[in-house]
């Protein structure tokens, strides 16, 4: 029985993988694959696997976030706080409890449900999914500007706590009959944020102190990580915190310090975190009987375009309105409001509190995610491109190497293909522009490694191996770029011909390009015309239209516009 068990949760992993580059093909969600090999393989599928063990079920799924929010985490840069803490938090929060309060209200004229559960219902699908929308983001290459990135990526790892203790509050009056207080409920709040907070952020300060301090084999790191970061997540679920706030705000602690074998980290913790993605959807899939489903279909899709196209867009538009959103970029963020494994994880919850209605419970959350996969996952890539709200990639290595030596500081071995336009004549190695403190370490073509001489010509096909500190990557990015960008993505088309200093005076701009401006003073540098145009940070791809010119913010320090693309009005026609 055991091997029957290995072989056949084998061949789901294995299959799964196999079809996951459909995804692409037919333009949806890798993880409805995920869910469709789950459900094939459950009671009612083909496979007839008989799985109702909901306990376990629980457990693996919570392991399963916290190691993919753990890995969310990583991969969050700290200036993304600067710019996207304050409406993600108040999306995370206040958002939550509109979109739960409206979902629960039609829940209630939809089903035959009491009032109590009902809003139960709203409180389990309120919150979007982190593992969801990095996957997405990551998956599609996305590169969205980083005013929307970061509050789609802090708001998902973050509205965990608010749904949790909606969910166990309202749980609570239901089982306890309405007699549950108001500030007992409160006290849950406060304690789900306060000490997640709390815990994850001096968590993850002791998981960098351990991994820079402690001499391991290469391959331990990774292991090491995950270990504590479990440690933090379960220690805080311990105290009555929220182990997802805290997992996620360790791994934003990891991700932002120097940490040994980092490069060596991520590169095993994206592998673990699609792991327990595969695994968390096909278990999901699992639980699911298809035959329950059909009667709810009409009501839970009338739910589902409920929360798509009102609770989420109202959301939205009452917490991110005094933040200076372009109406393109709230349209996106209200799109996004993508369902995934947290809801249905939740729905676990009434299960096993064995409240009566709990199945009805469990499958309305899940053909609600079915639907948001559906619907909002396959719209979102061509959504974002549509809306133009994608930003030129810098060029990332296609290989790090972290060196591990003390004498090599900080650097590492960073492998660039050279591909595209511009590599496809030959030049030589030496008219290389690169940063200081950075050296070649060699060129490879067709399986040989040749020696990096100045004269040594090189062209599209070959690998050029740097010496460098991560602190060089945009510029490294710019010189060896491995990446074709889309032609309205290319620096000339986006940016435009000119690139200028945010310190420069408008005036002075007037003089060199035979431009007036005279709506505004020739005096204000044109990184106070962006403090003037929008409200809130400035980032990287904003604009400012200054009658035939466009100034697109190409580089951004805290809340500064240090690097300006002056678009004319025929670049603006010849870019489209």
């Amino acid at each position: 029985m055991p091997t029957t068990i290995i072989f056949i949760g084998a061949m789901m992993l294995a299959v799964s993988i196999l079809l996951s580059p459909l995804s692409s093909r037919l333009g949806m969600p890798v993880l409805l694959i995920f869910l469709a090999v789950g459900m094939s393989m459950g009671e009612e599928g083909p496979g007839g696997l008989h799985f109702a063990d909901f306990k376990l079920a629980f457990l693996l799924a919570n392991l399963a976030l916290a190691v993919i929010l753990l890995d969310g985490g990583m991969r969050t840069r700290a200036e993304t706080f600067r710019v996207g803490l304050r409406p993600a938090l108040l999306l995370a929060t206040i958002g939550v409890l509109i979109t739960a309060g409206l979902a629960g209200l039609t829940a209630y004229w939809l089903f035959d449900l009491s009032w109590m559960t009902a809003l139960l219902i709203g409180a389990i699908i309120s919150s979007t999914d982190a593992a969801t929308v990095f996957s997405l983001l990551q998956g599609h290459g996305l590169h969205l500007n980083e005013r929307v990135g970061a509050t789609l990526e802090i708001e998902s790892g973050s509205n965990d706590p608010m749904a949790i203790f909606l969910t166990l509050a309202l749980l609570a009056m239901i089982e306890s009959q309405g007699a549950s207080s108001v500030w007992s409920s409160l006290q849950i709040l406060v304690q789900q944020f306060g000490v997640g907070g709390v815990v994850g952020v001096l968590g993850g300060l002791a998981i960098v102190e351990m991994a820079n301090r402690i001499r391991l084999t290469p391959a331990l790191y990774p292991l090491l990580v995950v270990a504590a970061g479990m440690i933090v997540f379960a220690g805080t679920n311990a105290l009555g915190g929220s182990g997802f706030l805290a997992i996620y705000l360790a791994g934003v602690m990891l991700g932002n310090r120097p940490v040994r074998m980092m490069p060596m980290i991520l590169q095993i913790h994206d592998g673990l975190a699609w792991l327990a993605q595969l695994c968390l959807f096909m278990m999901l899939g699992l639980l699911v009987k298809p035959s329950a489903l059909v009667p709810l279909a009409s009501g839970g899709l009338i739910l589902a375009l409920v929360l798509i196209f009102v609770s989420r867009p109202l959301a939205v538009l009452a917490t991110l309105w005094p933040f200076g959103f372009k109406r393109r970029e709230l349209v996106f963020i209200s799109w996004v409001g993508l369902r995934g494994a947290v809801p249905i994880v939740l729905a676990l919850f009434p299960i096993i509190a064995g409240l009566p209605e709990a199945q009805q419970i469990f499958h309305i959350a899940f053909f609600i995610v079915l639907v948001s996969l559906v619907v909002q996952g396959t719209t979102m890539a061509p959504l974002a491109r549509w809306l133009k709200l994608e930003v030129p990639a810098s060029g990332e290595p296609y290989r790090r190497l972290p060196l591990d030596v003390a004498a090599a500081g900080d650097h590492e071995l960073m492998l660039f293909p050279l591909r595209g336009d511009q590599w496809q004549a030959e030049r030589p190695l030496g008219q290389l522009i690169l940063p200081d403190n950075t050296a070649i370490a060699g060129v490879f073509r067709e399986r040989i490694c040749h020696r990096p001489a100045p004269d040594l010509l090189i062209s599209s096909g070959d690998v050029v191996a740097v010496f460098a500190t991560p602190s060089v990557l945009p510029e490294l990015g710019h010189s060896l770029s491995g990446r074709q960008a889309p032609r309205y993505l290319a620096e000339r088309a986006f940016f435009g011909d000119f690139v200028l200093n945010g310190d420069a005076l408008l005036g002075d701009v007037e003089q060199v390009y035979g431009i007036e401006f005279d709506e505004l003073p020739p005096d204000l540098s044109l990184a106070e015309c962006f403090v003037r145009r929008t409200k809130g940070h400035p980032v990287v791809g904003d604009k400012v239209v200054l009658g035939p010119v466009t100034l697109v913010a190409r580089a951004t320090q805290a809340d500064q516009v240090t690097k300006v693309g002056l678009k004319m009005a025929d670049d603006k026609a010849h870019s489209g």
